[in-house]
């Protein structure tokens, strides 16, 4: 990347930081874990397209350098802008879901982990568009926790931005956005693929509001 991109990528990133915290006032509460520059996977609730950029946003700027969004290719492509935003200002590891890829998505988050970086991911997979508090977690988050199990894998729950930024709409609507940060945890030992899903979706459903859970 030149230096006047890198320039305009972390003009674009202090912009989309200012207009978050503007907007939604959108404030981290952690209530599990320390706010330092540690390496995570936190993953999060998904209602709607700012979900990432608020937890993003809300993170101190020393982790803030060293988090990469795990985002779909398919998105993040899909024009100019979107193009310059999700890799460049965002870094995200970009992942090509269509079957007929040969590269695996899995390769590129683990190498994205062993460069050191954290990662923001949504286990649901897609936007939670039904009444239910959550969707099925896929099977990505279990074979991070396998494949590097000395990394954090935080819960992350992210409140009120379905109703700030209802799908189909372009401006928010200004309330206040909460993205809460429970304990970490881990694959234990023996544990199978779906226990742990259910155990990682029952400790990101705990950081729901009252009122929602």
């Amino acid at each position: 990347m030149s230096f006047i991109r890198q320039f305009a990528a972390r003009i674009v990133g202090q912009s989309i930081r200012i207009f978050a915290r503007a907007v939604t006032a959108v404030r981290a509460d952690w209530q599990g874990i320390e706010p330092v520059p540690k390496q995570r996977v936190y993953f999060a609730n998904h209602t709607s397209n700012g979900d990432m950029p608020m937890i993003w946003a809300c993170l101190p700027p020393a982790m803030r350098r060293t988090v990469r969004p795990v985002a779909a290719a398919d998105y993040w492509l899909k024009n100019k802008i979107r193009a310059f935003v999700g890799p460049e200002v965002f870094n995200c590891v970009l992942v090509d879901r269509r079957p007929e890829v040969k590269d695996k998505p899995m390769d590129k988050i683990i190498a994205a982990l062993d460069e050191g970086s954290s990662l923001i991911i949504f286990p649901e997979g897609n936007r939670n568009m039904t009444d239910d508090l959550l969707l099925p977690f896929k099977a990505g988050l279990y074979n991070m926790g396998v494949a590097r199990p000395d990394v954090d894998l935080v819960p992350t729950w992210v409140a009120n931005l379905n109703t700030i930024m209802p799908k189909g709409e372009v401006i928010p609507l200004p309330l206040i956005c909460t993205v809460t940060f429970g304990a970490p945890i881990h694959v234990a030992e023996g544990e199978s693929k779906d226990d742990f899903l259910k155990r990682a979706s029952d400790a990101l459903a705990a950081l729901a509001p009252e009122e929602r859970s």
